[in-house]
């Protein structure tokens, strides 16, 4: 996944080249687009845009219609809307056809939501980062810190658990799989 952010400056040359002058010093990527199809171009998850007038069907913009334009409170708007941008991010991870909220720790189907425990919450998200499955060492160390092998059957247990949760909510008995190689889930 590339975290790289960029700065979208629609219709505003100014301000392009204010801050085209300052890019070494700008902890984002900045592009100036002045056509009139702002649909073609493709909007990434970590995209801001800016402009001097509201944008139909663009969420993550910030409209500038007072000069002179004060830079550096400018760039405290900009920064927060990157954190806010990254924060919704990691709020809804889609995993298939559920919706995994990190914040909130729920699991969203289509009408459904389930609560998840903290745990349960890891499992998915650290399960859904690989495309191999995970074994119950490698689940053992990075949901719950354990650096040596413990002969525990936790990982299992709470797996079982899960997997029932999201039975009884969703009806889906094949999210999680057990592997020869560990689990994984079916998205």
């Amino acid at each position: 996944m590339n975290n790289q952010q960029t700065l979208i400056i629609y219709k505003f040359d100014e301000l392009f080249n204010i801050l085209n002058e300052a890019k070494s010093y700008l902890n984002f990527e900045i592009k100036a687009v002045n056509s009139n199809k702002i649909d073609d171009i493709s909007i990434k998850n970590n995209c801001l845009i800016i402009s001097n007038k509201k944008l139909n069907n663009f969420e993550n913009q910030v409209i500038i219609k007072q000069y002179p334009i004060n830079i550096i409170k400018l760039f405290e708007i900009i920064n927060i809307n990157f954190l806010k941008i990254k924060f919704n991010q990691q709020n809804k991870i889609q995993i298939g056809n559920y919706y995994l909220n990190l914040n909130s720790k729920t699991l969203s189907g289509k009408k459904e939501n389930l609560n998840l425990t903290e745990k349960e919450a890891k499992i998915i998200f650290f399960l859904n980062d690989s495309l191999k499955p995970i074994t119950i060492a490698s689940l053992q160390k990075e949901v719950w810190g354990h650096r040596s092998q413990l002969d525990t059957h936790t990982v299992e247990t709470h797996i079982y658990r899960l997997r029932k949760k999201i039975e009884k909510k969703f009806y889906d008995k094949t999210f999680i799989s057990s592997l020869k190689g560990g689990y994984k889930i079916n998205a």
